[in-house]
């Protein structure tokens, strides 16, 4: 079963890997480009979750013996897919922020209270769809044990 594992691992840090790249590449891009790059970082960043998911039935199935050294390699990786996430909402602030200032012009007034109520709405859809993916979580244990 481990085997299952190590082939997830070299999914995520490929697919992690594609994910740098191209947050670094949001803040250089403009327009539809800039745009097509938030929504594809957005996608894949949505296979390394359910790909983590994967990984972390794969860890429930391993004999308890080997399972404690999955799940502390499993936890880096949800460090890392944190990090990730940190990462893209920065470059997608960035991006709202010039974009803002195109529409609007550099002296839009108050940006700083804007900018405070983007991180603030920012932090509301994360806590969110925390929430939903541990309900989600949850369900799908749920179903596992009535099998």
């Amino acid at each position: 079963m481990s085997s299952a594992f190590e082939a997830y691992e070299q999914d995520f840090g490929t697919l992690t890997a594609e994910i740098t790249n191209k947050i670094g590449r949001i803040p250089k891009l403009g327009g539809e480009e800039k745009t097509q790059l938030v929504l594809n970082v957005d996608k894949q960043l949505e296979e390394v979750r359910e790909l983590m998911e994967q990984m972390d039935l794969e860890v429930r199935e391993l004999p308890i013996q080997s399972r404690s050294m999955y799940q502390s390699r499993l936890k880096s990786y949800k460090g890392e897919m944190e990090k990730l996430e940190k990462d893209f909402k920065r470059s997608r602030i960035a991006y709202s922020d010039e974009v803002r200032n195109e529409l609007l012009g550099e002296d839009a007034g108050s940006s700083e209270s804007q900018r405070a109520h983007l991180l603030d709405n920012t932090e509301k859809l994360e806590r969110s769809s925390r929430r939903l993916e541990a309900g989600y979580q949850i369900a799908v244990e749920t179903g596992a044990h009535q099998r």
